[in-house]
């Protein structure tokens, strides 16, 4: 039996894979770590598609200094998108219109370390008044927020929070110093101490090696994660990371196909660069990746949800909600 096989059938029988196994996995042909990824991905998480969408909330002129981003003061990116928090009617009106189209989650994004206490006041309103006037689920990435203020948001009505790690601990320093990797731990463990899901993953392309990769997911693993945005960088003039070569076709459905090896459970999902590639994720879709944000991205063109919800109905798939 091929060690694809072999680790496919433990994985299937309810057992897991060392890191060790999942760097094996890069050297396998990629459709055969692929069919199998999508056979996992079927017998734990079988034909539902949990899709989302963001609205930037709050744009540029972010304090920190993460290497791959439009919207950080560090860098002349020429980001035009500059605004302070949105008013709570412009925050609705786009849940509305998400909520209309079969979205099932919208998630709310701030630029900056971390929401102030007034700026967490004026959100969580516009939440409460989301939850009253839809049926969309509301995720949130507000920075590094404590329990206290996670708790807040909670209450108000989201039900998960996001955190990317971005990448492994080890290159961590390399992409960003003006917060720690520890930091971002402490918050995703304290969201779920506020009875929150939490969704974390990272971006391919910053230069990172196979390690980091499956260190990345490892990690996330750890902390409970059944929602992994995967990134491909989409490289932003202006930043350190303006010159990085991005991901082939090939190696994003490399990178999904191992991840859904490391979590068979979790929602696998395409988040921003999905752009770049030719099929917009179709293959990905067939590779072990079972979830996806959709429409524009934060300060990137992204897709549009209607585009999205033709393509995961040829391919078998019906959006819905996966709880953690």
């Amino acid at each position: 039996m091929s060690l694809v096989n072999e680790l496919k059938e433990r994985i299937i029988a309810g057992g897991e894979i060392s890191r060790e196994e999942a760097l094996q996995l890069f050297e396998e042909p990629v459709e055969d770590v692929a069919q199998a990824a999508d056979e996992i991905r079927e017998k734990f998480c079988g034909n539902g598609f949990d899709i989302c969408t963001i609205i930037n909330g709050k744009s540029g002129r972010c304090s920190e200094n993460c290497k791959f981003c439009a919207q950080s003061a560090h860098y002349n990116t020429g980001c035009t998108e500059v605004y302070d928090l949105l008013p709570t009617e412009d925050i609705l009106r786009e849940a509305k219109y998400n909520d209309q189209q079969g979205v099932l989650r919208y998630s709310i994004v701030t630029s900056g370390k971390r929401l102030s206490d007034e700026e967490l006041d004026q959100v969580c309103e516009s939440i409460r008044r989301i939850k009253a006037e839809t049926d969309i689920e509301v995720c949130f990435s507000f920075g590094l927020l404590n329990e206290d203020q996670l708790r807040k948001v909670r209450e108000a009505g989201a039900t998960r929070a996001h955190c990317n790690l971005e990448t492994s601990r080890g290159y961590f320093p390399e992409i960003c110093t003006t917060h720690t990797y520890d930091q971002k731990i402490e918050t995703l463990k304290a969201a779920v101490a506020a009875g929150l899901s939490i969704c974390s993953g990272g971006i391919m392309g910053l230069g990172e090696t196979l390690e980091d990769r499956v260190d990345m997911v490892f990690t996330v693993k750890e902390l409970g994660v059944k929602s992994v945005p995967v990134n491909f960088l989409n490289p932003i003039p202006g930043t350190p990371y303006e010159n990085n070569r991005p991901l082939t076709e090939e190696e994003a459905r490399q990178c999904v196909a191992v991840f859904r090896f490391i979590i068979p459970d979790a929602s696998i999902r395409l988040a921003g660069g999905r752009g770049l590639l030719s099929d917009k994720g179709r293959e990905c879709f067939q590779s072990g990746a079972n979830a996806a944000i959709s429409g524009d991205m934060l300060t990137t063109a992204g897709i549009t949800v209607q585009k999205d919800m033709d393509m995961l109905k040829e391919l078998g798939y019906r959006p819905q909600l996966r709880e953690d």
